[in-house]
């Protein structure tokens, strides 16, 4: 990922090329450049329908529909990845703020920012691009 000081190998893995052939122009400025999309634009910012979601650049279960809330901050919350394994957390002070920035843990893609301002149990916000992620949603019997 342009501008990471830090090397790891991950499950999946393209280069750059690779990645673009994959990826939309706005799904590669989020998910490999960090960017971030316009607050309340994203696809599941109001969403309350019962699924799950997914790395939109590897299929990497992320956050079940359980542990989504509406915080107001116009980007999906939820208060809890579906595993400890399913993100990895960065320190990252760009744009001039100390924040936790929130990486997709098979693949190292770009999904958000996670703060501690969100609701019981775990008191954790996890503020992710929509654009960043896929939806499961459960059907209806």
């Amino acid at each position: 990922m342009k501008g990471r000081p830090w090397l790891k190998r991950y499950e999946v893995e393209h280069d750059e090329a690779g990645w673009k052939a994959l990826l939309s122009p706005g799904e590669y400025r989020v998910l490999r450049e960090a960017g971030t999309e316009a607050p309340f634009a994203g696809e599941y910012t109001d969403t309350d329908d019962m699924g799950a979601y997914r790395c939109r650049a590897c299929g990497n279960p992320l956050f079940r529909s359980e542990a989504k809330f509406h915080s107001g901050c116009g980007w999906p919350s939820f208060f809890e990845p579906v595993s400890p394994e399913a993100v990895e957390e960065f320190p990252d002070s760009s744009h001039g703020m100390d924040r936790i920035e929130i990486r997709c843990g098979r693949c190292g893609s770009h999904l958000g920012h996670v703060f501690t301002d969100g609701p019981n149990p775990t008191g954790l916000r996890y503020c992710i691009n929509s654009i960043a992620m896929d939806f499961d949603r459960v059907q209806e019997p």
